[in-house]
C-alpha cells in the first residue's frame, strides 16, 4: 500500500511477504528524511509535487532495503484525558502524493474531507469498465466506490499501491474481501448512515401498497379515472412483520408503531425489542401472522433465496411483501407468480438479483406489469442526508487508517486501535499486518525487547492478524533496525512505521 510522498523509501516503507509480488508499497508518515537515507525499490511518485513538498527528502543511492534515518516532527494538540497532556498527530508529511480514486459520484462531503488532508483526489460520476478500472487503480493508494464497481481478484492484483478501500454504501459484496485482506488491504463501509432513509421509504411503501396508489397513479397518467375502495386499507391496526431487527429494522419498528401498527420481528439472535414490538421464534411464524412483511437482512449464504414459493404460500392471503435489503433474498419468479395469482396483494421491491450498471433503459424483470407492484432502482439509501452522512463516516475511517493505522470498522480486517501516541521526539507507531500463524508475537516481542513499548494491541481475523505498537525513546538507527527486522519476518504482509 503506497501512501508515499516521494521517490526514495521512507521509514514507513512497506514490504510484502516473500510469497507475494515484490513491489514495495509505502505508507507515509510525518517525517523529514535525512541525507543518510538509503534508496530502495519504492513505488512512490516522483516529480515537482515531491520537490515542492514542505518536508524535502534527500537520499543516497545505495540499494540497501533499510528505511532512511529520520528526523521526527510531530504536531501538538490537547490530549483526550484533560490537563496539558499532548498527543502527536500522526499524519503523512507530504500528502500531495497520496492518490485517491473516488467512483460513482461519491458525496461531496467525502471529497472535501479527503482533499482537506492534502490528498490528490480524482472523482468520477459513474463506475468504470473493468479494463479502465485496472489501468486507473494501478497507482492509487485508496479507492472509494459504491455498489456498482466490482473490485475482483483480477482488479485487486493490478492495484500495486492500494492499501485501503472505502465502500460508500452498506454492502461490501462487490469487493473480494478475502483477497483484499490477504494483500493487507482494509475495507471500510457505512453500515448505519442510511438507516433512517431506508426506514422512511418502507413506511411510504406500506401506505402506497395498502391504498394501491401505484396502480391508481399509472391509470391517471393514462387518462383513466378509477375511484375504488375495494382492497384499500388504513395501516392503523395492521401487523408489520420485520425480518432482520438491526439498525434499519429497529428504526422501522418505532416509526410503524407511531402510526398505529402492531410490530413483530424475527432475527437469528435474541434482541431487546423497542417499544411494544415482539420477537417471534421462526420465520414461518412471522409470515403467518403479518399483514406486511419487510426484509432487512444482509446477503449471506443463509439469506440467499430466503423468500421463495414455500414462504410466500405461508403468508396471509392478500398480504404485502417489501424487499429493501438484497436482491438475492427473494426468488423473483415465485414472487411474480404469487402477485399475478392474487395470493400476495402487492409488493415493493428496491433491490434485484441483477441490476444495470448505469442509468438508462436497461432494466428487465418478471415483476414488470404485476398488479400493485412498486419497483424502484435501489434508492433506499439515496437521500441527500444519507449520502452526506455516508461520505463523512467512510472518509473519516479512511483518513484514520491512512494517518494513524486505525482499523476500527473494517469489515475484512482485524479491528485494532491505540490511543494517541505521546508527543515526544523519537517515538513511533509500528503497524504490522501478518499471517495469523503461531509464533509471530514471540518473534515480534524478541525484536522489541530492547525498546520501551508504551502500548501494544493485536487482533486477528481469519488468516490475517494486525498488530499496533507505540515505541518511545528510539534513535533513527534503531527505527531502521526495527523496521528492517519486522518487515523481513516470514509472516509479513505489510509493515508500516508512522510518526
Amino acid at each position: 500500500m503506497s501512501f508515499a510522498p516521494s521517490s526514495p523509501p521512507s521509514v514507513s516503507q512497506q514490504q510484502r511477504a516473500p510469497s507475494t509480488p515484490s513491489t514495495a508499497r509505502v505508507m507515509p508518515s510525518n517525517v523529514t528524511n535525512t541525507p543518510t537515507a538509503p534508496q530502495g525499490n519504492s513505488a512512490i511518485p516522483n516529480g515537482p509535487a515531491a520537490a515542492a513538498a514542505p518536508s524535502a527528502v534527500t537520499t543516497s543511492t545505495t540499494n540497501a532495503p533499510n528505511p532512511p534515518a529520520t528526523e521526527i516532527r510531530g504536531r501538538e494538540r490537547q490530549g483526550s484525558f484533560g490537563g496539558s497532556t499532548r498527543a502527536k498527530v500522526l499524519k503523512p508529511f507530504n500528502t500531495a502524493n497520496i492518490k485517491i480514486l473516488l467512483l460513482e459520484n461519491v458525496n461531496e462531503t467525502a471529497v472535501r474531507a479527503l482533499r482537506d488532508q492534502g490528498y490528490q483526489v480524482e472523482t468520477h460520476t459513474k463506475a468504470l469498465a473493468e479494463d479502465v478500472l485496472i489501468e486507473k487503480i494501478k497507482d492509487v493508494h485508496c479507492v472509494g466506490i459504491r455498489s456498482k464497481t466490482k473490485l475482483t481478484k483480477k482488479v485487486l492484483d493490478a492495484a500495486e499501491k492500494l492499501g485501503v478501500i472505502g465502500c460508500f454504501c452498506i454492502g461490501t459484496n462487490q469487493v473480494d474481501l478475502e483477497h483484499a485482506a490477504s494483500k493487507g488491504i482494509a475495507v471500510f463501509n457505512s453500515p448505519f448512515s442510511n438507516s433512517r432513509s431506508v426506514a422512511e421509504l418502507v413506511i411510504a411503501e406500506i401506505v402506497l401498497l395498502s391504498r394501491q396508489l401505484g396502480d391508481r397513479n399509472n391509470e391517471m397518467h393514462q387518462g383513466i379515472w378509477s375511484k375504488v375502495s375495494a382492497n384499500c386499507y388504513e395501516i392503523r391496526g395492521k401487523t408489520l412483520g420485520i425480518v432482520g431487527y438491526g439498525h434499519i429494522g429497529s428504526q422501522l419498528s418505532v416509526l410503524a408503531e407511531s402510526m398505529g401498527m402492531r410490530v413483530y420481528f424475527h432475527d437469528v439472535v435474541p434482541l431487546m425489542p423497542l417499544g411494544t414490538s415482539k420477537q417471534v421464534g421462526s420465520l414461518d411464524e412471522l409470515l403467518e401472522i403479518s399483514d406486511f412483511v419487510t426484509l432487512h437482512v444482509p446477503e449471506t449464504e443463509d439469506t440467499k433465496n430466503m423468500i421463495g414459493e414455500h414462504e410466500l404460500n405461508k403468508m396471509k392471503q392478500g398480504s404485502f411483501l417489501i424487499n429493501a435489503s438484497r436482491g438475492t433474498v427473494v426468488q423473483i419468479p415465485a414472487l411474480a407468480k404469487a402477485l399475478r395469482s392474487g395470493h400476495i396483494g402487492g409488493a415493493a421491491v428496491d433491490v434485484f438479483p441483477k441490476e444495470p450498471a448505469a442509468n438508462g433503459k436497461f432494466f428487465e424483470s418478471e415483476l414488470i406489469g404485476c398488479p400493485n407492484t412498486l419497483l424502484t432502482p435501489h434508492i433506499g439509501g439515496s437521500t441527500e442526508e444519507a449520502q452526506s452522512m455516508i461520505g463523512v463516516e467512510v472518509s473519516q475511517a479512511l483518513i484514520k487508517f491512512i494517518n494513524n493505522g486505525t482499523s476500527i470498522g473494517a469489515v475484512n480486517f482485524p479491528e485494532v486501535d491505540l490511543r494517541a501516541i505521546r508527543d515526544e521526539e523519537n517515538s513511533i507507531r509500528l503497524c504490522y499486518t501478518h499471517a495469523n500463524v503461531p509464533g509471530v508475537l514471540l518473534r515480534i516481542t524478541n525484536i522489541l525487547s530492547d525498546h520501551n513499548v508504551d502500548k501494544q494491541f493485536s487482533d486477528s481475523k481469519g488468516k490475517i492478524a494486525y498488530l499496533m505498537a507505540d515505541i518511545s525513546d528510539v534513535t533513527p538507527e534503531q527505527i531502521q533496525d526495527i523496521y528492517r527486522r519486522v518487515s523481513e519476518t516470514p509472516t509479513n504482509i505489510v509493515t508500516r512505521v508512522l510518526y
